[in-house]
């Protein structure tokens, strides 16, 4: 009975892995397009001193998730207004979660 219990929640588990791999991809690529004229994106990426590179961004707000769509979802002086879906800006937070907190 706990088997039978347990699938759906495996089942769950299996279908969630892959979006998540794709949140975060999509999230790559709408940083390195829109974000990385300004930052420092990923690894092999060049950028400007102008703003802090994603890794740095990653460390600091690794634990709050939410202000950093809450940032992303407002306009600041420093960053250009984006018109940016939701969808979008949950992808970059899946992509700033997945590099190295160190």
């Amino acid at each position: 009975m706990r088997v039978i219990l347990a699938l759906p929640f495996l089942a769950t588990l299996v279908i969630a892995g892959p979006a998540c791999a794709d949140s975060v991809s999509n999230g790559r690529d709408l940083a390195q397009r829109w974000c990385s004229s300004c930052h420092v994106v990923g690894p092999d990426m060049k950028g400007t001193d102008i703003a802090p590179p994603f890794t740095v961004l990653a460390r600091k707000n690794a634990s709050n998730p939410q202000w950093v769509r809450s940032w992303l979802s407002t306009s600041h002086p420093k960053m250009p207004a984006f018109d940016i879906a939701r969808e979008q800006i949950d992808d970059i937070v899946a992509y700033l979660g997945s590099l190295p907190q160190k």
